[in-house]
């Protein structure tokens, strides 16, 4: 069973909350499940993030994309609720996570969630 983003998730202040910067994290090795077939479906997540109070620890991200391995979900189910739940612990200002995942059947899958905390 896959643990809760909460779990997972460490956050930690902003050095610079006065300044508006962009964080920017690339894992080119994500791994979840195909939930019809069971196959493991390969990827590059993008996350692109102004933070607000908080920002996300790399180390604990790492162990949050891990926890997708054995989890059955379509593309657009990851790429939204790793969106979700970075928004969750860490706030911003603005954030966009993308799913890159690998070619299946000749046809690549790209998949872009965004949030704006203007827009809420």
């Amino acid at each position: 069973m896959r643990a809760q983003a909460g779990e997972i998730l460490e956050v930690f202040e902003n050095p610079r909350p006065g300044r508006r910067y962009t964080i920017e994290f690339t894992c080119r090795e994500f791994t979840s499940l195909c939930p019809l077939t069971g196959q493991p479906d390969f990827a590059t997540i993008v996350v692109r993030y102004v933070p607000r109070e908080k920002c996300v620890e790399l180390k604990s991200l790492k162990r949050y994309f891990r926890s997708f391995r054995d989890t059955g979900a379509f593309f657009e189910e990851v790429t939204n609720r790793i969106l979700d739940d970075l928004v969750q612990a860490c706030a911003p200002v603005e954030m966009a996570v993308v799913g890159r995942f690998n070619v299946r059947g000749g046809i690549e899958h790209e998949i872009t969630a965004d949030y704006s905390s203007s827009r809420q």
